[in-house]
């Protein structure tokens, strides 16, 4: 056989030959470990979630997930974080809509996917596991509670700009708010009746019509 059809065949070889499959980017990554790592947080809790637990229902390495996450407490920050941005529609366009069917879509009511049940499982299991662990706390308030305040100050204050909103101290009112939509969440804590995805919505939809009748001119 001549140099030259060995060559073609070793190049044709290595054609055919299977590679090592493509590493997703770092983004895929962390969006799918915090994915895996918030359904073992709504079964096992917070102390029963472990890094090797995560790693392992992950099929990687520990050394990789700690890289993309230096520990528990970072990966629970991003699962707040991820919960936050599935929760709440901001930022958005601020004089894309209606204000009604604005506040509608940051609120996500339309939602017909049912991830809402899958959203406050969490969020109250966070709440109910806040007090035994700090870490929770702080993850709740720095990447739940005060970015969510933020944005939708930061939305009501460009309606307030815009002529569509009266004036008002936009961070008093984005905080009365979120505490009058999702304050109906509570009621599993006091022992009263679970409310259904069509109850919270309806309630939702008042606080909404309540809130405008006193700030929309």
């Amino acid at each position: 056989m001549t140099r030259e059809a060995q060559h073609s065949q070793t190049g044709a070889a290595r054609k055919r030959a299977p590679g090592r499959p493509k590493s997703r980017p770092d983004a895929t990554e962390r969006e799918r470990i915090t994915a895996q790592a918030r359904a073992l947080f709504l079964t096992a809790g917070y102390d029963g979630t472990t890094m090797d637990a995560v790693a392992g229902r992950c099929g990687i390495s520990k050394r990789t997930l700690y890289r993309l996450f230096p520990g528990k407490a970072e990966l629970f920050h991003e699962m707040v974080a991820e919960h936050r941005r599935q929760a709440l529609a901001l930022p958005r366009n601020p004089r894309e809509e209606t204000l009604d069917a604005a506040l509608a879509a940051i609120f996500r009511l339309d939602d017909a996917t049912g991830a809402d049940e899958d959203r406050i499982a969490f969020l109250l299991l966070a709440i109910a596991e806040a007090e035994r662990f700090p870490d929770i706390g702080r993850a709740l308030r720095l990447e739940g509670v005060d970015p969510s305040r933020r944005l939708l100050a930061e939305w009501i204050g460009a309606q307030q700009e815009a002529g569509r909103l009266r004036s008002f101290p936009p961070e008093a009112a984005a905080r009365m708010l979120l505490d009058m939509i999702f304050g109906g969440q509570a009621r599993r804590f006091l022992g009263d009746h679970e409310w259904s995805r069509e109850q919270r919505v309806a309630h939702a939809k008042l606080c909404i019509e309540l809130f405008l009748a006193g700030m929309a001119r």
